[in-house]
């Protein structure tokens, strides 16, 4: 235990002088071709190594190039900064190393409360052993979707879990474009099938159009098809939209389907009052998935699956061998009843660390603050000659366009620029910028994660797309 005190002594600075220097650094450069056959070309040691040289390789060799997302100018993907709750906390969840599946010890009581906490935050209906805790929303939907395919099947005579679902009329869900791609992977996973994921237009605001869907959910069951889910989305990684989802929830319930949220990112929003008349109807939902690894900022990896009926879960994963019958595991019964997982991390620590440092108050400031500063840029797009926004602000994501005022570009040409303006920011160091498709356009998109982000960085971001698209 001597070099365990004094290596995690040694780790403690060296996570903390890290952190304390991120917004002094680069935001991101790629890794040398001699780091990069340090990282990929190690022989597994013949005898075993000191913590402490473990730490000066890692001091070395890994902090120095990060993927860029604890930096307040990281303006990519929806990759947040981690919390330093969930920074401290972590190591102590390691320490113990549970199983969480289920079972008398604190992994699975505190993820009661952790999972409860996340629903009260975006005012979901969490009955008692109807949430648990993931590796994250892709893992969550896959959860979310099988419950609602058992739930189907069971509804029409039959359990999918026993016989598979060959012979069975194609069960069909419903999204739209800008879904998440862990949507598709979910319904090709569940053997639904690619083609049986029907792509639902959209608004002028990338919400889901909720006439077209009921017209599309007619048109199938006439073909004899399945109709069983609508999948909607509260926060699009795109463009931060939110779908229409009360009406959306009318047109589940008058067809019986079972109607999923996809608040992976955008879920929190809710917290922001400008923003929350968009969340009407995510109340209603049969289940909704969150990540707190995304805008909480809980390390990695953190998804939540919430259910408004628990048993409909259980029904689609209750396996329980005999050598892990728990006669006193209760009506709820184990996590790993819930989803597929057995063995399951202590998720819930490094969860409610973060959420207990932030409290709600917290949490509503970060959210407000971030979702401020995508206003802000969208106010500064419009106002700019040289940019133009392709899409309402609802969350923290600005998705924009660059349009220079050099005469010579012409529109094949101007989709090209905005093509390679992302990878051009990113490799200037200063600010992070991802690019997209919307609208059938390549589009810039900044989302704002970051409590320490300030307009001045917008200024900047700015900036280093105009001063990238002159290099290009």
């Amino acid at each position: 235990m001597h070099e365990l005190r004094q290596a995690g002594a040694k780790a403690a600075q060296i996570v903390a002088d890290h952190l304390e220097g991120v917004g002094e650094r680069p935001v991101w450069r790629p890794v040398p071709d001699g780091e990069l056959s340090w990282l990929t070309g190690q022989e597994l040691p013949e005898t075993g190594r000191a913590l402490e040289e473990l730490l000066e390789d890692t001091r070395a060799h890994v902090l120095p190039y990060p993927m860029g997302n604890g930096h307040p100018r990281f303006f990519g993907w929806v990759n947040s900064p981690p919390n330093p709750a969930g920074v401290l906390i972590e190591p102590l969840a390691a320490a113990l190393n549970p199983s969480c599946a289920g079972g008398d010890h604190a992994g699975p009581h505190l993820e009661r409360t952790a999972v409860r906490w996340l629903a009260e935050l975006v005012g979901f209906p969490h009955p008692p052993g109807g949430g648990l805790l993931t590796s994250g929303a892709s893992m969550a939907t896959v959860i979310c979707l099988a419950t609602a395919r058992q739930r189907a099947a069971l509804a029409d005579g039959w359990d999918a879990r026993e016989e598979g679902l060959s012979g069975r009329p194609a069960m069909v869900m419903y999204a739209t474009e800008e879904g998440h791609s862990c949507l598709h992977k979910a319904a090709q996973l569940l053997g639904l099938g690619a083609r049986n994921v029907r792509t639902v237009p959209v608004d002028a605001a990338y919400r889901m159009d909720a006439g077209a869907l009921r017209a599309m959910i007619a048109e199938d069951l006439d073909a004899g098809l399945r109709p069983f889910c609508v999948a909607a989305s509260a926060g699009t990684v795109n463009s931060g939209a939110v779908d229409p989802l009360d009406a959306i929830a009318d047109v589940a319930a008058s067809y019986g389907l079972w109607f999923h949220v996809d608040g992976a990112y955008g879920a929190l929003g809710i917290l922001d009052d400008g923003a929350a008349p968009h969340y009407a109807g995510l109340e209603r939902a049969d289940s909704l998935a969150l990540d707190p690894h995304k805008w909480l900022g809980v390390p990695v990896g953190c998804g939540c699956a919430l259910l408004r009926d628990p048993g409909a879960a259980r029904a689609a994963f209750s396996l329980v061998p005999s050598y892990l019958v728990d006669d006193n595991a209760g009506d709820l019964g184990w996590f790993a009843e819930y989803g597929p997982e057995q063995t399951r991390p202590f998720r819930a620590l490094k969860t409610w660390a973060t959420l207990s440092y932030l409290g709600r108050s917290g949490v509503k400031r970060l959210v407000e603050h971030t979702t401020g500063l995508a206003r802000t840029l969208a106010a500064m797009v419009e106002e700019a000659p040289d940019f133009e926004l392709l899409a309402p602000v609802t969350t923290s994501i600005t998705a924009f366009r660059h349009t220079p005022r050099t005469g010579d570009l012409d529109a094949l040409n101007l989709e090209a620029l905005n093509l390679a303006v992302p990878g051009a920011v990113q490799a200037r160091g200063n600010v992070f910028l991802t690019g997209t498709r919307l609208g059938g356009r390549a589009a810039l998109r900044a989302c704002f994660l970051h409590p320490d982000t300030t307009e001045q960085d917008l200024e900047l971001l700015l900036e280093e797309i105009r001063v990238a698209a002159k290099e290009l």
